[in-house]
Protein backbone atom coordinates (compact mmCIF):
# COMPACT_ATOMS: atom_id res chain seq x y z
CA UNK A 1 0.00 0.00 0.00
CA UNK A 2 1.35 3.70 -0.83
CA UNK A 3 0.26 6.29 1.11
CA UNK A 4 1.04 10.36 -0.63
CA UNK A 5 1.26 13.00 1.93
CA UNK A 6 0.65 16.21 0.57
CA UNK A 7 1.10 19.60 2.53
CA UNK A 8 -1.61 22.26 3.34
CA UNK A 9 -2.20 25.50 3.71
CA UNK A 10 -1.80 24.78 7.59
CA UNK A 11 1.57 24.16 8.46
CA UNK A 12 0.29 22.39 11.53
CA UNK A 13 -1.48 19.79 9.22
CA UNK A 14 -0.35 17.32 6.61
CA UNK A 15 -2.68 15.25 4.10
CA UNK A 16 -2.24 11.50 3.91
CA UNK A 17 -4.28 10.18 0.97
CA UNK A 18 -4.41 6.03 0.86
CA UNK A 19 -5.18 5.41 -2.75
CA UNK A 20 -8.43 4.32 -1.56
CA UNK A 21 -11.96 5.72 -0.14
CA UNK A 22 -11.51 6.79 3.48
CA UNK A 23 -15.39 7.78 3.36
CA UNK A 24 -16.45 8.36 -0.18
CA UNK A 25 -19.87 9.73 -0.13
CA UNK A 26 -20.63 8.98 3.43
CA UNK A 27 -19.59 12.59 3.95
CA UNK A 28 -16.99 13.77 6.65
CA UNK A 29 -15.67 13.14 10.15
CA UNK A 30 -13.78 15.82 12.40
CA UNK A 31 -12.08 14.16 15.42
CA UNK A 32 -10.91 17.00 17.97
CA UNK A 33 -9.80 14.61 20.72
CA UNK A 34 -8.74 11.11 21.32
CA UNK A 35 -11.98 10.78 23.26
CA UNK A 36 -14.67 11.68 20.07
CA UNK A 37 -12.86 9.06 18.29
CA UNK A 38 -13.16 5.73 21.02
CA UNK A 39 -16.00 3.53 19.60
CA UNK A 40 -17.06 5.73 17.05
CA UNK A 41 -13.32 5.22 14.55
CA UNK A 42 -11.08 2.95 14.17
CA UNK A 43 -8.79 4.82 11.93
CA UNK A 44 -9.12 7.79 13.58
CA UNK A 45 -8.71 6.07 17.30
CA UNK A 46 -5.35 4.17 15.89
CA UNK A 47 -4.15 7.82 14.51
CA UNK A 48 -4.36 9.25 17.66
CA UNK A 49 -2.57 6.56 19.25
CA UNK A 50 0.37 7.20 17.73
CA UNK A 51 0.58 10.30 19.97
CA UNK A 52 0.86 13.91 19.21
CA UNK A 53 -1.61 14.26 17.49
CA UNK A 54 -4.60 16.80 17.91
CA UNK A 55 -7.40 16.15 15.19
CA UNK A 56 -7.69 13.55 12.55
CA UNK A 57 -10.37 15.06 9.73
CA UNK A 58 -11.51 12.14 7.44
CA UNK A 59 -12.93 13.21 3.65
CA UNK A 60 -13.63 11.66 0.70
CA UNK A 61 -11.05 9.76 0.27
CA UNK A 62 -8.14 11.54 2.36
CA UNK A 63 -7.40 11.79 5.73
CA UNK A 64 -6.03 15.02 7.25
CA UNK A 65 -4.17 15.16 10.57
CA UNK A 66 -3.08 18.13 12.84
CA UNK A 67 0.03 17.76 15.16
CA UNK A 68 0.26 19.04 18.39
CA UNK A 69 2.06 22.77 18.32
CA UNK A 70 5.30 21.22 19.76
CA UNK A 71 5.58 18.30 17.70
CA UNK A 72 8.08 17.60 14.74
CA UNK A 73 6.75 15.94 11.05
CA UNK A 74 9.69 14.59 10.67
CA UNK A 75 8.85 12.52 13.34
CA UNK A 76 5.60 12.20 13.13
CA UNK A 77 4.69 11.74 9.93
CA UNK A 78 5.86 8.40 9.61
CA UNK A 79 3.98 7.34 12.65
CA UNK A 80 0.78 8.46 10.73
CA UNK A 81 1.87 6.96 8.25
CA UNK A 82 2.26 3.43 10.21
CA UNK A 83 -1.01 3.77 11.48
CA UNK A 84 -3.15 4.47 8.60
CA UNK A 85 -1.46 1.36 6.81
CA UNK A 86 -2.18 -1.06 9.71
CA UNK A 87 -5.84 0.06 9.47
CA UNK A 88 -6.23 -0.53 6.30
CA UNK A 89 -4.74 -3.91 6.95
CA UNK A 90 -6.82 -5.06 9.43
CA UNK A 91 -9.64 -4.40 7.66
CA UNK A 92 -11.74 -2.72 10.27
CA UNK A 93 -13.96 0.09 9.11
CA UNK A 94 -12.97 3.67 9.28
CA UNK A 95 -16.27 4.73 10.85
CA UNK A 96 -18.72 2.58 12.98
CA UNK A 97 -22.40 2.70 11.26
CA UNK A 98 -23.32 5.87 9.76
CA UNK A 99 -21.22 8.35 12.02
CA UNK A 100 -19.75 10.92 9.34
CA UNK A 101 -21.31 14.39 9.32
CA UNK A 102 -24.82 14.76 7.86
CA UNK A 103 -26.79 17.74 7.87
CA UNK A 104 -28.04 17.90 11.95
CA UNK A 105 -27.06 21.12 13.27
CA UNK A 106 -28.39 23.27 10.78
CA UNK A 107 -30.35 26.84 11.77
CA UNK A 108 -32.06 28.52 9.55
CA UNK A 109 -36.46 30.20 9.05
CA UNK A 110 -38.20 27.85 6.90
CA UNK A 111 -39.08 30.81 5.21
CA UNK A 112 -35.47 30.85 3.58
CA UNK A 113 -35.13 27.37 2.32
CA UNK A 114 -35.04 28.51 -1.39
CA UNK A 115 -31.99 30.97 -0.51
CA UNK A 116 -30.43 28.07 1.86
CA UNK A 117 -30.74 25.84 -1.22
CA UNK A 118 -28.76 27.76 -3.21
CA UNK A 119 -25.84 28.87 -0.82
CA UNK A 120 -25.37 24.83 -0.30
CA UNK A 121 -25.54 24.34 -3.80
CA UNK A 122 -22.63 27.21 -4.29
CA UNK A 123 -20.88 25.61 -1.14
CA UNK A 124 -21.05 21.89 -2.58
CA UNK A 125 -19.85 22.88 -6.55
CA UNK A 126 -17.69 26.00 -5.57
CA UNK A 127 -15.98 25.90 -2.28
CA UNK A 128 -15.81 22.06 -0.86
CA UNK A 129 -13.81 21.22 -3.96
CA UNK A 130 -11.32 23.45 -3.71
CA UNK A 131 -11.57 23.50 0.31
CA UNK A 132 -10.77 19.67 0.05
CA UNK A 133 -7.80 19.96 -2.23
CA UNK A 134 -6.45 21.83 0.56
CA UNK A 135 -7.56 18.75 3.42
CA UNK A 136 -10.54 20.23 5.10
CA UNK A 137 -14.31 20.83 4.69
CA UNK A 138 -16.39 23.89 4.79
CA UNK A 139 -20.12 22.77 6.15
CA UNK A 140 -23.25 24.74 6.08
CA UNK A 141 -24.22 25.56 10.03
CA UNK A 142 -27.44 28.15 9.38
CA UNK A 143 -28.65 31.16 7.43
CA UNK A 144 -30.33 33.98 9.32
CA UNK A 145 -30.66 38.02 9.02
CA UNK A 146 -28.21 37.62 5.91
CA UNK A 147 -25.75 35.86 7.73
CA UNK A 148 -24.64 32.15 6.67
CA UNK A 149 -22.62 30.90 9.48
CA UNK A 150 -20.30 27.94 8.35
CA UNK A 151 -17.63 25.80 9.69
CA UNK A 152 -14.38 24.70 8.90
CA UNK A 153 -12.78 21.52 9.61
CA UNK A 154 -9.71 19.33 8.74
CA UNK A 155 -6.52 21.35 7.68
CA UNK A 156 -9.10 24.61 7.58
CA UNK A 157 -9.98 24.52 11.16
CA UNK A 158 -7.31 26.81 13.20
CA UNK A 159 -5.08 27.59 9.31
CA UNK A 160 -4.37 30.99 9.72
CA UNK A 161 -5.87 31.67 6.22
CA UNK A 162 -8.98 30.39 6.93
CA UNK A 163 -10.73 33.86 7.91
CA UNK A 164 -9.38 35.59 5.33
CA UNK A 165 -10.98 32.69 2.73
CA UNK A 166 -13.99 32.86 4.38
CA UNK A 167 -14.64 36.89 4.18
CA UNK A 168 -12.48 37.34 1.09
CA UNK A 169 -13.15 34.30 -0.70
CA UNK A 170 -16.49 32.98 0.36
CA UNK A 171 -18.39 35.81 1.29
CA UNK A 172 -18.18 37.70 -1.57
CA UNK A 173 -19.01 35.09 -3.83
CA UNK A 174 -22.20 34.47 -2.15
CA UNK A 175 -22.95 37.75 -2.48
CA UNK A 176 -22.01 38.18 -5.81
CA UNK A 177 -24.58 35.17 -6.73
CA UNK A 178 -26.80 35.28 -3.22
CA UNK A 179 -27.77 39.12 -2.91
CA UNK A 180 -29.87 37.95 0.24
CA UNK A 181 -26.30 36.84 1.82
CA UNK A 182 -24.62 40.07 3.70
CA UNK A 183 -21.83 38.69 5.66
CA UNK A 184 -20.31 34.80 6.17
CA UNK A 185 -18.94 33.58 9.82
CA UNK A 186 -17.04 30.85 11.24
CA UNK A 187 -18.60 28.93 13.92
CA UNK A 188 -16.91 26.27 15.95
CA UNK A 189 -20.08 23.79 16.12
Amino acid sequence: MFIETEATPNPATLKFLPGRDVLGARGTADFTAPGEAAGRSPLAERVFQVGDVARVFLGADFVTVTKDSDADWTMLRPRVLGAIMEHYLSGMPVLEDGEAEGEHGEDFDAADQEVVAQIKELLDTRVRPAVAGDGGDIVFRGFRDGIVRLRMQGACSGCPSSRATLKHGVENMLRHYVPEVVAVEQVEA
